[in-house]
């Protein structure tokens, strides 16, 4: 287990932008920058209020600068009346030949790499960043902001589980333990007693964006669940915005 990450917040909102059109069609985004979707943005206007609700004064709101990011970020500041503060380095994970092309299509260009994906092994020869760096580069941001009583840090599905894991204290042997956010979901934690704590995770505003959620069915999914493609599971193909 590493070292505890000191920050100058106490407690930590992480919250995924909403949807986009390569979300719905399973498409490999990374840092290539699709605009939120009409969808995404009534996600984004729906979330905020029951984000913002709990939060004390003085929250700060930080986002990768990404503008289906910042313009999921802007919701939020709108209803808290706080100013938004932009971080390149909480950009999603750089992936590479990847960046743009559907599960399907990385399956038949690339198979041993995305065999090695699915099996949770390190990729090679795909280019792009080493999923070690992202949770580094994503906590300097946050030791680089005020002290504050708590921060939202708007950003990505990789980027947001590479976080938690660090946060938890967590190696690689423990990757995919917490399943990967859904489009406009948040996950909460606090520093409590020298270490951080998961208070709550992959939160999410009572209502589908287009009405109220049905009733679980045994068997099924909810329809905004937003699978990652961190799950390593071909048949959850609705998002594919995680390593």
């Amino acid at each position: 287990m590493s070292d505890v990450p000191a920050l100058p917040v106490p407690r930590l909102v992480l919250w995924r932008h909403g949807r986009t059109e390569w979300n719905a069609a399973g498409r490999f985004q990374g840092q290539l920058d699709p605009p939120l979707d009409e969808v995404g943005r009534r996600q984004a206007r729906r979330a905020a209020p029951h984000l913002a609700a709990p939060l004390p004064e003085g929250t700060l709101v930080v986002s990768s600068d990404l503008g289906r990011a910042a313009e999921t970020a802007v919701a939020l500041t709108d209803v808290l009346g706080v100013p938004l503060r932009l971080d390149p380095r909480l950009r999603e994970v750089d992936m590479g030949s990847w960046e743009g092309l559907t599960r399907q299509e990385v399956a038949e260009r690339h198979p041993e790499q995305y065999a090695d994906w699915l099996a949770g092994r390190p990729i090679t020869g795909r280019g792009g960043e080493d999923s070690a760096d992202v949770p580094a580069r994503a906590l300097a941001a946050l030791r680089d902001l005020p002290e504050a009583p708590a921060a939202v840090v708007v950003t990505h599905g990789g980027t947001s589980a590479r976080l938690i894991e660090a946060l938890l204290g967590l190696g690689p042997e423990h990757r995919r333990v917490f399943g990967p956010l859904a489009n406009c979901a948040w996950s909460e934690l606090a520093e409590q007693s020298g270490r951080w704590r998961l208070l709550r995770h992959n939160t999410s505003a009572p209502d589908l964006p287009d009405g109220p959620v049905p009733p679980p069915q045994p068997g099924t999914r909810r329809p905004d669940a937003g699978a990652s493609p961190e799950e390593g599971a071909p048949r959850h193909t609705q998002d594919a915005d995680a390593l």
